[in-house]
């Protein structure tokens, strides 16, 4: 019996097919006995000449039959071929007719098991040559399709225009002012070598491009990461004078690399050079090197020393954390203090790096210790009057809240349209009524011991909305550094007792014989009619439990009232009235500091302008809430306990396209029976006879507000608000000139004359001569009537 054995491998081209091989066997004799018939492809010992394994098929024969029992086994699809003697031979449908040579072997044809699937390399070679052919193809298009720009539009900051409520432009700011371009004859070599050290120690050899380092970021981006860098002084030169997108796209950066791969090849390095200085922004709304040196220095780009330069381009890496006067409206952690020792650290660095390139002798080095500081920073001019806080408060704003990663750069490159709450009547009106009381009753001149420095600050917020629709900042935004409105550290005294209101209509008062923790089931709700207090000056505070309230000290705590008054138990509504301090204070203390801290935040006060003290005087306004945010509260009772944020900005849009919209997001803070109540109670302290705020009446007009003074007569307050409108007017001395560092606030007694300034006095008045104005020609709207407080 002849032995069954694989058919020796043949390749596809050489191989005949399985008919035409079996017409061959049946012309010749059967061999006899149990020989094999020795076939030409038996000394190739299963190998193709190519070197691949060429395993197509089986031949099998039996005795002197001749019939092949396997055809060709196909791969791809379609019958195979028939086999000799007429026997059909059968393909598995994949291979299709194997006489015929497929123009992709793959999966190979001629393999079995997990070989199949791996590529030859003919295929892998020729898809490698076909990518690389299709991406220099389209590069080359790309290169030929893409124009550079022209840098003179492209690197010439727009306009920033800030709109009035009604459409109206308010100010128009950017770099149309603050850049003048310079050659590089003016620009000093230890500058472009600075930067060179800094951010590109290759740009004088380089081709322009880094492919590894924007590869890295194009990947990253592809899978959705954080925008990256990888840019030379070239590709950031394009970024900032030849591209208007600043985004981190894709797109935007293969846009970027190829304009930098054209002008690296048709611009010299000096070029590129002074572009990058000419076109990079410094902070300060200063754009280019010489409005930079001007702006820090008041010199020359030319004139610039090695310290100098280190410190201008130590901006070029972030302005908002390296410019040491700081940029706490922007992010509350870019303070002076850790601005100047960010600067230094990287100032230090950059002259290391200078000498370790050999761009700085090491005898210059050692001359600089100390970083040479700038000057201290000037307010735009254009920027004056109220104008200057308006913009600042609706840029800090928009910075801090938009989620399209916009930051101080991309804003200071201009063509943004920021439409503000800012309405510009109230805004005039409150101006005038403060004018009316500083210029009248205040006199530096006459009483220069008690009238310098005295400072007045305001805000008036929409309850239904939460727009901010005028603010008093200060006298003029060029000369007055502080923004008054806006938080200054002055406390806001008894103007704080409605959240202490709130809180024990809501929450209660403990039950002295029960331990702390309890629950609201465990507290009693107080009725501000039906609750009484212990209205005596020097009072001896107790804690809830009844035992005698001591500091770290062991010191009993005696709250004093104003003026010493003395009162018999009163009711709470009573006690507002008189502003009496020493049954609030107890309240405090029955009802837990932080349940009254917690009132304060639901109301809309920022639990960082609070105190963190649990002292008994927390509940009588030692924390510094911003005007902004305590007319912002108490617009929330004015809205019958519905709470939102006070906010500046509308709309913002860019190029035509929205980039920020406000959203309005409303809760109800306290429930309508508490800020009905409450609002019931400060319509009292207006309303009464002998109420401190009468003289904030509006003749026929309902209106709820509170006085507030500070031990020390440090500050003063009115803060009230109608069915339209919520107002916080506040008063203060302090010598605010940017060198005083100690930033005191200085006493009130004998300021304008008056022996003591209460909230009663000139933040009352200004409040009302405002308000008159502001809510002049409007309906007279009332509040909804008090609820009864559940027992």
């Amino acid at each position: 019996m002849s032995e069954h054995r694989p058919k020796p491998p043949h390749s596809q081209d050489d191989e005949p097919s399985a008919a035409s091989s079996a017409a061959e066997q049946s012309n010749c004799p059967a061999p006899s006995g149990d020989t094999t018939p020795e076939t030409p492809s038996d000394s190739h010992e299963g190998r193709h000449p190519n070197g691949e394994d060429a395993e197509d098929g089986r031949t099998t024969q039996r005795g002197g039959a001749g019939l092949l029992e396997e055809a060709n086994t196909g791969d791809d699809g379609g019958d195979g071929g028939q086999g000799g003697d007429g026997g059909k031979g059968s393909g598995n449908g994949r291979d299709g007719d194997p006489g015929k040579a497929r123009r992709i072997n793959y999966p190979r044809h001629n393999k079995y098991g997990w070989r199949r699937w791996v590529p030859s390399w003919k295929l892998v070679t020729g898809l490698c040559l076909g990518f690389i052919g299709s991406l220099t193809a389209a590069t080359s298009i790309a290169y030929a399709m893409v124009e550079v720009p022209d840098p003179n539009k492209a690197s010439e900051a727009q306009n920033n225009v800030y709109y009035w409520a009604d459409g109206t432009q308010m100010a128009a700011t950017g770099g149309e002012i603050n850049r003048q371009i310079i050659p590089i004859s003016q620009i000093p070599e230890d500058m472009q070598n600075a930067v060179i050290s800094a951010e590109n120690k290759t740009f004088r050899t380089d081709s322009g491009v880094d492919p590894v380092g924007i590869g890295r970021a194009l990947v990253n981006m592809a899978k959705g990461g954080q925008p990256q860098g990888g840019s030379t002084i070239t590709q950031q030169y394009v970024k900032n004078a030849r591209l208007g997108d600043q985004s981190q796209t894709f797109s935007r950066k293969f846009k970027e690399l190829i304009v930098s791969v054209k002008v690296g090849a048709n611009m010299s390095k000096p070029e590129i050079m002074a572009g990058y200085l000419n076109a990079s922004y410094y902070g300060r709304d200063a754009y280019g090197l010489q409005a930079a040196a001007r702006t820090y220095y008041g010199i020359d780009a030319k004139d610039l020393n090695t310290g100098q330069c280190a410190f201008l381009a130590s901006l070029l890496k972030d302005t908002v954390h390296f410019d040491p006067a700081g940029s706490v409206d922007i992010d509350p952690a870019a303070t002076p203090e850790a601005n100047t020792a960010r600067v230094t650290d990287r100032w230090n660095w950059i002259l290391d790096e200078m000498l370790k390139d050999g761009h700085l002798p090491a005898a210059e080095r050692v001359k600089y210790k100390n970083v040479p500081m700038p000057r201290s920073a000037a307010k735009n001019g254009q920027l004056s009057g109220q104008i200057g806080y308006l913009v600042d408060l609706a840029k800090s704003y928009f910075l801090s809240t938009n989620d399209q990663g916009i930051g101080a750069d991309e804003l200071a490159q201009g063509g943004y349209e920021i439409h503000t709450t800012f309405q510009k009547d109230k805004v005039d009106k409150l101006k005038a009524a403060v004018n009316r009381i500083k210029d009248v009753r205040i006199d530096p001149k006459k009483r220069p011991a008690t009238d310098t420095h005295v400072q007045f600050g305001g805000a008036s917020v929409h309850p239904k909305t939460g727009e901010i629709v005028a603010i008093y900042g200060g006298e003029d935004a060029t000369k007055h550094f502080t923004n008054g409105a806006d938080e200054t550290g002055a406390q806001v005294g008894s103007t704080f007792k409605p959240f202490v209101l709130a809180a024990a209509m809501e929450t209660g008062v403990r039950d002295p014989l029960k331990a702390e923790d309890q629950g609201l089931d465990d507290r009693k709700l107080v009725d501000p009619d039906k609750s009484v207090y212990n209205g005596k000056n020097k009072l001896k505070i107790k804690k809830y439990d009844g035992s005698v309230w001591t500091n770290e000290k062991g010191e009993e705590w005696l709250q004093t009232n104003d003026g010493g008054e003395s009162y018999k138990n009163i009711t709470l509504r009573e006690a507002m009235v008189h502003s009496a301090n020493s049954p609030f204070v107890q309240l405090g203390m029955d009802i837990g500091i932080p349940e009254v801290r917690r009132s304060a935040v639901k109301a809309g006060l920022l639990e960082s302008s609070l105190s963190k003290s649990n002292v008994p005087s927390f509940s009588i306004g030692i924390s510094s809430p911003s005007a902004i945010r305590m007319a912002g509260a108490y617009a929330t009772f004015a809205a019958n306990g519905k709470q939102r944020d006070p906010f500046s900005v509308k709309k913002v849009e860019h190029e035509g396209r929205t980039v920020y919209e406000h959203e309005d997001r409303t809760k109800q803070a306290f429930t309508t029976a508490v800020a009905s109540n409450v609002t019931d109670v400060l319509r009292s302290v207006v309303d009464e006879p002998e109420g401190t705020g009468k003289n904030a009446r509006l003749p026929g007009r309902q209106v709820a507000g509170k006085t507030g003074t500070t031990d020390g007569n440090k500050s003063a307050w009115f803060v009230g608000y109608t069915p339209q409108l919520s107002t916080a007017i506040d008063m203060y001395r302090l010598d605010d000139n940017e060198k005083n560092k100690k930033r005191e606030f200085l006493e009130m007694y004998g300021t304008g004359g008056q022996d003591k300034i209460h909230g009663a006095s000139f933040p009352s008045e200004i409040w009302q001569t405002y308000m008159s104005e502001a809510l002049k020609g409007q309906p007279v709207m009332n509040f909804p009537a008090p609820e009864q407080i559940r027992p």
